[in-house]
């Protein structure tokens, strides 16, 4: 069964008159398929799935597995409703992804018995991969340790993509290995949060799920396999070169806005890629990220 390792690159999904852009989004697999990234996720968060509709995702999904040059591709499908997920979970199958990406997406608060059922209901559903996605600033809801132990018992469970820590490797380990202590040994664990995904990765984080990758996928691959590779100082060394970058994160509304930027300024995606009501960056903020992204080399 397909488990996530190594990097595994988020790109964006850019909307042109309120349509996916079917050009740029392939240009964007395209471009990963012929990378060295270990699998690319379709429709996670920077691709903004929490905004298309099934059949947009169930495109998107096809796309993006025709495009990958055979590389894993991985498909986000929450939703508010079951049935919902359901229904992308059906399209990215017949996609031919290699596993699917599920968030707890909510409005009402959701409790750790409801969050648990949606993953045992969308297991009994396919036997497709799943993986767990913990996003609380977006779903709003924090797992613990116990609730990762409890779903990863379910079958077709494999992975489990953990929220930013810190930048502390200490502090990290001792997070990452509450995480291990709580779940089968077969579960990957991977860290998002790009800022602070070195010290995740040095800390035993098996996989990084990163937004920098699905744009600008070299520096990632840069320190994942620095990581890999047991050389910490190399990874902290290179995720501190681009410390410009992730404070462009920090202070412009996070990464998705700041790597729409990136994308445009390098036509890689049409100005405005974002879906609306997001309306990106303004024109003096896109210039401080073209500088930021030209300084530090990221010209893909």
């Amino acid at each position: 069964m397909f488990k996530v390792k190594g990097l595994s690159a988020f790109p964006l999904t850019p909307i042109t008159d309120d349509e996916i852009n079917e050009t740029s989004f392939a240009g964007l697999i395209e471009r990963l398929a012929n990378t060295d990234v270990d699998s690319i996720t379709a429709l996670g968060s920077t691709g903004s799935y929490a905004y298309l509709t099934a059949p947009e995702r169930a495109r998107a999904a096809q796309l993006a597995v025709e495009h990958s040059g055979g590389k894993p591709v991985i498909v986000g499908v929450g939703a508010l409703r079951t049935s919902q997920i359901l229904i992308n979970v059906d399209g990215a199958e017949a996609a031919g992804a290699s596993a699917i990406l599920l968030a707890p997406m909510t409005y009402q608060a959701l409790s750790a018995l409801e969050v648990y059922e949606i993953y045992h209901t969308v297991a009994l559903h396919t036997k497709m991969p799943i993986i767990v996605y913990d996003n609380p600033s977006t779903t709003r809801f924090k797992f613990t340790p116990s609730l990762y132990g409890e779903i990863s018992q379910i079958p077709n469970i494999t992975s489990i993509k953990i929220p930013a820590i810190s930048s502390d490797i200490d502090i990290s380990r001792k997070r990452i290995d509450a995480i291990r202590n709580a779940v089968p040994q077969h579960i990957t664990i991977g860290i998002s949060g790009d800022p602070v995904a070195a010290a995740g990765l040095n800390a035993g984080c098996d996989a990084w799920y990163s937004v920098l990758a699905g744009t600008v996928p070299q520096p990632a691959l840069a320190i994942t396999r620095a990581a890999q590779q047991r050389l910490p100082e190399v990874a902290t060394a290179e995720s501190h070169r681009l410390a410009p970058l992730w404070t462009l994160f920090s202070e412009l509304g996070g990464s998705l806005r700041v790597i729409a930027a990136v994308a445009e300024h390098y036509n890689l995606a049409p100005e405005n890629c974002l879906p609306r009501p997001i309306q990106g960056l303004s024109r003096q903020e896109r210039a401080r990220v073209a500088m930021t992204a030209d300084s530090l080399n990221l010209d893909p």
